[in-house]
């Protein structure tokens, strides 16, 4: 493993490998996701024969199949994908076994966010895809569980003295558009998104993470268990006038093309040459 990896990966296989029988308990959450991402496909008059789904935990295959787009599922977790329709292939985001142009539909629906190396993760996404191929991602960024982490530290703090890291650090929503250029995608745009959760229980919210395979899975993670106490004192530090705490999901929705000759172009900074009030037609005197 390496140095600089901030996530163990063997602990993001097994935490998917044992939420694989109960993802389905999340399955709300994680459809109206997939729901959200590829409505983005109706936006398009472009036709994809094969796909790629990346991590979709059951959502997104039997969507794209329902297009009728012939589609290969991909999880680090070989028990993730059973049930899947299509081909089912166990492999590493990080390291994804497909030839150039294998593909004209790719899509990563709140799987990318364990990965340490997103550069390298995106540039073999634009490489795998056929010219004027679509690359869709949902991907977590801040402020996405920032309230949580912050009354983690404080109530770990306050009953030991002291707090270890317990919540992923996601990316700020311009890192993922930066992301998208670095990689080289043509006509790369980037959305906001939220989807609004909220748990009236700590354990609540704690056995949803396990069943969606989203505990903690940082590399320099404390070994010991969270204090219950801890949690608790956190999570009612949280609570609103409703009894329950919320827990919003902020999503940067990206689509980005590979490049491909006849592509349009975007305008250079400055190419525009008819003032603005001309455009709009300045009616004033």
């Amino acid at each position: 493993m390496s140095k600089a990896a901030i996530f163990d990966r063997r602990a993001v296989r097994l935490h998917r490998d044992r939420a694989a029988s109960l993802v389905a308990h999340v399955a709300p959450i994680l459809d109206a996701v997939a729901e959200r991402l590829l409505d983005r496909l109706d936006d398009t008059t472009h036709r994809f024969a094969r796909a790629l789904d990346i991590g979709g935990r059951g959502v997104v295959a039997p969507r794209l199949a329902a297009r009728g787009i012939e589609t290969i599922s991909c999880d680090l977790s070989a028990a993730m994908l059973v049930g899947a329709p299509g081909l089912r292939v166990a492999a590493d985001e990080e390291c994804l076994p497909f030839a150039a142009g294998s593909f004209d539909l790719v899509v990563a629906s709140l799987s990318l966010h364990w990965v340490n190396d997103l550069p390298g993760t995106f540039a073999q996404i634009r490489h795998i895809l056929r010219p004027d191929g679509l690359f869709l991602a949902a991907l977590p960024v801040l402020p996405t569980a920032a309230p949580l982490r912050e009354a983690l530290i404080a109530a770990e703090s306050d009953l030991s003295g002291g707090a270890a890291p317990r919540i992923s650090p996601y990316p700020r929503l311009h890192d993922a558009a930066a992301l998208m250029q670095r990689a080289g995608f043509a006509l790369p745009v980037v959305d906001t998104d939220r989807l609004a959760l909220a748990w009236r229980r700590p354990d609540s919210l704690l056995r949803d993470l396990r069943r969606a395979g989203e505990t903690n899975a940082l590399r320099l993670r404390e070994q010991r268990p969270l204090d219950p106490g801890a949690f608790a004192a956190a999570f009612a530090s949280l609570l609103g006038e409703d009894a329950t705490m919320p827990l919003d999901l902020h999503l940067a929705m990206l689509t980005g093309w590979a490049p491909a000759p006849g592509q349009p172009k975007p305008l250079a900074p400055g190419a525009f040459d008819t003032p603005l009030g001309a455009a709009l037609g300045d009616t004033t005197e």
